[in-house]
């Protein structure tokens, strides 16, 4: 059996700052209930143990929101006393945290680090950038707080990456940002396109992300970090990574670059799980773990057709070059307002992207199989 990948949202979509492009506030404008507040720690309980009698040898269990830190310190220390608890047959258990990192301190650090926690930051590169759309509740910027969170995080010893939403502002600014982080030390950085409104035309908001200017951010991005991994100090770049992979043989780890959806789960704080973080919609909803056992969800995962569903690339995506590569990208792109079904918003980028990029990539697979 595969390892189990589970996400909680233990505050729901709650959150201590207010972000224009929301990708989970939009969500959470558009079901019947809103939030669900806090995971009481009954349902906590119900949901480690449903995970640990499901897996086997390993599974990833991640904490995102919303802002996860608004359950509280309390919770996730009760959370590692029932995985060890629940954890009877040793699984191996990663443990993934993404935080806007507003509210960390010395405790959260601490934590972090005693429980081996991979904390992803959110970050959006420069002070212009990030403060455009990441303000507080309040309105206030948070561009320099966050920053001191880095620095405490990294002081304490915690493995954290950075995490740049790509917009309109990030992407036409990459390469400031990326010399900004090189010196800055940020060696761990994911770049995460930015969603426009789910079941709206896309390109319309004050954010969005165009397809020449995505393509144009790819191109730029890989020309810096090739010139680093010229000189052996490149930065991990996942997507870059996973190309390259792909180019040697490897399956690749992110289901965006499989061009099919994976097999996860995504917990709400009421127990409700869905297959997707970007489809926990009510049509989607799978079951609680209140009442359901993860073998009663992936049956109904399976009736559902969701991973199936996603294996609807164009016949004109199939048959390009690049497809073997590109694998159609993320299902969320490929199911937008105004376009083809199955054909995908950024499909321009990614093709100017393999035309200026894809040689280098392939000398570069080419120089490590040979390793």
């Amino acid at each position: 059996m595969p390892g189990i990948s589970v996400m909680i949202k233990p505050a729901s979509g709650l959150c201590n700052m207010k972000c224009k492009y929301c990708f989970y506030a939009d969500e959470m404008r558009k079901r019947e209930q809103a939030s669900y507040g806090i995971m009481s720690q009954d349902t906590l309980e119900h949901v480690v143990r449903e995970i640990f009698e499901f897996a086997e040898k390993e599974c990833t269990i991640a904490f995102q929101g919303g802002e996860p830190t608004l359950a509280g310190l309390d919770f996730y220390r009760q959370y590692i006393r029932l995985v060890n608890q629940y954890n009877q047959k040793n699984v191996s258990v990663s443990h993934a945290f993404q935080t806007n990192g507003y509210a960390l301190d010395e405790e959260w650090y601490s934590f972090f680090a005693e429980n081996r926690f991979l904390v992803g930051l959110s970050i959006d590169g420069v002070k212009a950038a990030h403060d455009a759309y990441r303000k507080d509740i309040h309105g206030n910027d948070t561009y320099f707080r966050i920053l001191e969170k880095a620095r405490g995080m990294e002081q304490a010893g915690v493995d954290f990456n950075i995490l740049t939403v790509v917009n309109a502002r990030t992407a036409p600014k990459i390469r400031t940002i990326y010399e900004k982080y090189k010196k800055q030390g940020f060696s761990w950085q994911q770049y995460i396109t930015c969603l426009d409104p789910i079941q709206e035309v896309p390109g319309r908001q004050e954010y969005s992300l165009t397809p020449q200017m995505y393509g144009r951010f790819l191109i730029d991005l890989f020309e810096l970090w090739d010139l680093d991994l010229r000189q052996g100090k490149q930065p991990f770049i996942r997507q870059f990574e996973n190309y390259i992979g792909i180019l040697m043989g490897y399956l690749p780890e992110s289901c965006e670059q499989r061009g099919v959806c994976s097999f996860q789960n995504i917990v709400e704080a009421d127990g409700s799980v869905y297959p997707c973080d970007f489809y926990v919609l009510d049509g989607y909803c799978l079951g609680n773990l209140r009442t359901d056992s993860f073998k009663v969800i992936e049956q109904r995962r399976k009736e559902s057709g969701f991973i199936e569903n996603s294996l609807n690339h164009t016949n004109e995506c199939k048959s390009c070059r690049y497809f073997g590569l590109c694998r159609g990208g993320c299902r969320r792109h490929r199911e937008q307002p105004g376009m083809g079904y199955g054909e995908n918003y950024f499909c321009e980028s990614y093709k100017m992207f393999f035309d200026a990029c894809l040689p280098r990539m392939k000398e570069i697979a080419a120089c490590l199989q040979r390793v």
